[in-house]
């Protein structure tokens, strides 16, 4: 399975805590961990401090306590935390596929399932509150979607079209027909 993850699997850059103009870049590979810095001062007898990069396999970065200070400092525990999972071998393959492939099968999920997997992250939060997603539950629970549906989902939302009782739904296809009608009557008899 780690097979399938690509070389690089975290990579993060970020601006020193302030007052520091400082820049840093963290990367991570399968096999080492980069550390990289750039010094920024406008002072003369600081400016010729050159970049400076720390490279370590994923042992020796497991044991280097300093640079775990720094990472934390910088980037904050829980990317510290998860680099540190990286570099044992603790993959996180769900946060790794891709938005399609994760949108088809939260799809298939109960409602309840769906509800609860939006509150562990931002990320399936978004997932799990998008209109492709609804779209994609309406279409697997219904017969057959209209023409008429597709319009009002337009302007309601698919989440919303789903959770509308069929009769509202019926009353509200209705009156967008008869206000279609009416715009039709109106652009014939001018």
């Amino acid at each position: 399975m780690a097979s399938l993850l690509p070389e690089t699997l975290f990579e993060a850059g970020r601006q020193g805590p302030a007052p520091s103009k400082d820049y840093y870049q963290l990367q991570i590979t399968r096999s080492q961990v980069s550390f990289r810095w750039w010094r920024i001062s406008l002072r003369n007898d600081r400016r010729l401090n050159r970049p400076g990069m720390t490279n370590e396999c994923h042992e020796d970065f497991l044991d280097d306590v300093n640079l775990h200070v720094q990472i934390a400092l910088i980037f904050g525990p829980k990317i510290l935390q998860y680099v540190t999972n990286l570099c044992k071998g603790e993959y996180d393959y769900l946060e790794r596929l891709s938005d399609p492939l994760l949108l088809q099968i939260i799809s298939y999920l109960d409602l309840e399932d769906i509800a609860r997997l939006s509150q562990t992250s931002h990320r399936f939060q978004k997932l799990c509150t998008s209109d492709k997603l609804w779209e994609q539950i309406v279409a697997l629970t219904c017969d057959t979607v209209t023409r008429d549906m597709k319009s009002l989902a337009k302007d309601i939302g698919w989440r919303q079209l789903f959770f509308t009782n069929k009769l509202q739904l019926q009353r509200q296809i209705r009156k967008r027909r008869q206000k279609n009608d009416d715009k039709e009557e109106v652009s014939t008899e001018s």
